[in-house]
């Protein structure tokens, strides 16, 4: 009797754990949706591959985006079985195989992750205006972004400071996102449609935008007002912070990945490369992962069935959940 009850015991932990065990990181999040104070960190836009990885740990659920092309449908094939899975995969091979040879080339993958970005951008655009549009004319004014992103109806009205130390940089912030909303507002109608908040959201994938974030980078970066970046404003502030060896990195990458004439300083297109995250190395990153992990007799190219036989990696499915949980028993049984 007594060793039923240590069982029941046991067993109630067990499932108690298996519940509330953490959060597998199968794990989709929306994108930033906002301004430049959501897009910016330390005065580098953040790309789609700032999710990508993080503390040099690869998050899978990237890659399922950047092939299904929404995080709302990514989710749902993480509760697929895995023969659903490979089901609803197969009728997306089809339409990466542009050639129609059965096979899917590293150049016919990239370009479908390229169109995957875009629609991930669209998919985020529309649930941004979702939140935001007061008046419901599937459109956003200023007086509505302001209202999201600021709590203020005016850009001149003070109120009590939570996410800024100062009314400088929130003003500064709001600034910036006014001259973007303004660029973005292709028709000058004062309000932002679908197409015109993919701009706002994300300008640094638009070359129609790129003045306004060249100007704008200037206008933080260039602290002595000369209009080039020399390497001490390269490194700005984090460089009293950091040690010899984070200098002589950094000074590595401002001379050999950036400076591009070698004249020691960065000026247009040098300081958008810098700046702007390029989509199409994010893209090839990706293809480039996607076929380390799938191109199993190593021809350079994947077949159908390759592809299928590594739909977690591609799509995900129930199976990777289940995975998920596996390595949490192994976990428990270690600890007991």
């Amino acid at each position: 009797m007594r060793w039923s009850v240590l069982f029941l015991f046991i067993f109630a932990i067990f499932q108690a754990f298996i519940e509330n065990s953490a959060v597998p990181p199968h794990k989709h999040e929306k994108h930033s949706g906002g301004g430049s104070k959501e897009r910016i960190k330390d005065g580098v836009y953040q790309g789609r591959d700032s999710q990508h990885y993080e503390n040099g740990e690869h998050h899978s659920e990237f890659d399922h985006e950047a092939i299904i092309g929404s995080v709302k449908e990514a989710e749902e094939f993480d509760n697929l079985s895995p023969e659903e899975s490979k089901k609803r995969l197969a009728v997306l091979i089809r339409l990466m195989d542009l050639n129609h040879d059965e096979f899917v080339d590293r150049h016919e993958l990239k370009a479908w992750i390229l169109r995957s970005f875009k629609k991930l951008a669209e998919e985020e655009a529309e649930d941004h205006i979702d939140e935001i549009d007061s008046d419901g004319d599937g459109k956003v004014s200023w007086k509505e972004y302001l209202l999201d992103n600021y709590s203020m109806e005016d850009e001149n009205e003070k109120k009590d400071l939570i996410e800024f130390e100062t009314y400088e940089e929130e003003a500064k912030m709001i600034k910036d996102d006014k001259e973007m909303f303004q660029a973005a507002d292709s028709n000058k109608d004062g309000l932002l449609d679908l197409d015109e908040y993919v701009l706002f959201q994300n300008p640094e994938e638009h070359p129609q935008m790129l003045p306004i974030v060249y100007e704008q980078t200037m206008r933080d970066k260039d602290k002595n007002m000369d209009r080039v970046i020399d390497f001490k404003e390269f490194v700005g502030s984090e460089a009293s912070r950091q040690d010899k060896e984070w200098l002589i990195t950094e000074k590595d990458k401002f001379d050999n990945d950036f400076d591009f004439n070698k004249d020691g300083v960065l000026t247009g297109n040098e300081v958008l490369s810098w700046i702007v995250p390029s989509n199409d190395d994010v893209a090839k990153d990706v293809a480039n992962h996607l076929f380390v992990a799938a191109d199993e007799d190593h021809d350079d190219r994947l077949s159908y069935l390759e592809i299928l036989n590594n739909h977690e990696t591609f799509v995900g499915s129930e199976a990777t959940d289940y995975g998920d949980h596996l390595e949490n028993i192994d976990r428990f049984t270690d600890e007991l």
